[in-house]
């Protein structure tokens, strides 16, 4: 298997906490301009937005989330604020579908337009009623540097950051839009699966959430973190305000990790033990006369204690 770690330099990102309000796109556009223009003067090269920030997280009717605008001209929105700005934006938006279900997507966008797009494949149990998933765990590359997205829910399945790694992915940007909870509360939360995609996968993860009260009663607590290749914390930021959370990514950390004999596992894999995973495998509930404590039941014996 080829590995892309090498061609990795130093690399500053920004992780932005905002407030998204929902269907007014105008608002929020003008709110990414500034942020992102701002993270720009502090030397961001790379600058990840929240979920949905663009249009808000909706749940209720997304294909009214845009009056006034179609969702392509908010994409294009966007990749003028990437071109003025001579960064890489990736900042998440309603994706219209003529064939039904919009979806959930992060766009992604360079000082020479348009890199790609992301659409969330692994939807939350309410957001199956309203959007589609997306079907492909795609990276881009931009310059030296090759980045996944992963969309809020999305981050509790392991597998989805393996395959990323796989294809050679340096950096996981992860932007929610997670509810409830107090900051600290969402981050502590974080610490329990994030450090380990990081760590697993010998990578760099940037996260960061929406912020504040938005009108249908959400409350987003703010939090934003990086983490290095080893797993260790890089930056956080916990609070009830929007912030730019900066952090430098050094290509020496990838390439310890991925240098060390014990530290880097991918190479390592043995993927002919895991074609359950990819048959779908779920392991059979147990016949309770299967047990020894069931065996009396089965053949039908009294229970005398």
């Amino acid at each position: 298997m080829r590995y892309f770690w090498n061609f990795m330099k130093d690399l500053r990102v920004a992780a932005v906490c905002m407030r998204a309000a929902p269907s007014q796109v105008e608002k929020n556009l003008e709110k990414i301009r500034s942020l992102a223009l701002e993270a720009a003067a502090r030397g961001a090269q790379f600058v990840c937005f929240p979920e949905l920030s663009v249009t808000g997280y909706i749940l209720k009717e997304p294909s009214r989330a845009y009056e006034g605008m179609t969702w392509a001209q908010a994409l294009d929105r966007l990749c003028a604020v990437a071109r003025e700005a001579r960064i890489v934006l990736m900042a998440g938006l309603i994706e219209g579908a003529d064939d039904g279900k919009p979806f959930i997507t992060q766009a992604v966008a360079g000082p020479e337009g348009l890199i790609g797009l992301y659409r969330k494949t692994h939807l939350s149990p309410m957001e199956k009623r309203v959007y589609q998933a997306g079907q492909e765990a795609v990276i881009f590359t931009y310059g030296a540097t090759r980045f996944g997205l992963q969309l809020c829910y999305e981050t509790h399945f392991p597998e989805i950051s393996t395959v990323m790694a796989l294809q050679g992915a340096h950096v996981l940007f992860l932007p929610h839009a997670s509810p409830r909870g107090t900051a600290e509360e969402k981050v502590m939360s974080w610490f329990r699966h994030l450090p380990a995609r990081a760590f697993d996968n010998g990578l760099f993860l940037v996260a960061c959430n929406q912020v504040g009260h938005i009108k249908g009663g959400m409350t987003f607590p703010g939090a934003a973190l990086v983490l290095g290749p080893d797993g260790r914390l890089l930056s956080r930021y916990a609070g009830e305000k929007e912030h730019i959370l900066l952090a430098d990514l050094k290509s020496q950390d990838l390439k310890g990790v991925k240098e060390h004999t014990m530290r880097y596992f991918l190479p390592h894999r043995r993927p002919e033990l895991y074609k359950g995973i990819l048959n779908g495998l779920i392991w059979p509930t147990p016949d309770p006369g299967d047990h020894p404590s069931g065996q009396d039941k089965k053949k039908g014996a009294k229970n005398t204690t």
